[in-house]
């Protein structure tokens, strides 16, 4: 069970954008993630008149490593970690470790 999902809203605990806060806007793999606003990078791109693409410097996000980020808990509005409870009929849900409820999604 993956313990951050796309569209849960994470904050940055490690790295040069430590304490920004945003949503998951797709996973890469199992351990790289991209952030909406986070992790900004400069992109040097020809133009491509094919692709009706224009040139110059883009600026766009890139992937950041999943152990650099945690989901975030507005009930403490804080960083939190991740658990994952059993219920009674067998579902796995994912929990705040701090709080102990369920993490909707």
């Amino acid at each position: 069970m993956q313990k951050i999902r796309q569209n849960d809203e994470v904050i940055v605990i490690a790295g040069k954008d430590r304490g920004k806060r945003g949503r998951v806007t797709r996973r890469l793999n199992e351990e790289r993630l991209f952030v909406s606003g986070i992790n900004m990078i400069k992109r040097h791109t020809k133009p491509n008149p094919q692709l009706n693409r224009q040139g110059g410097i883009i600026e766009r996000e890139a992937a950041i490593h999943i152990s650099n980020v945690a989901i975030f808990n507005p009930a403490t509005n804080k960083a939190d970690r991740v658990g994952i409870k059993v219920l009674d009929d067998g579902e796995k849900v994912r929990v705040y470790r701090s709080t102990g409820e369920q993490i909707d999604g």
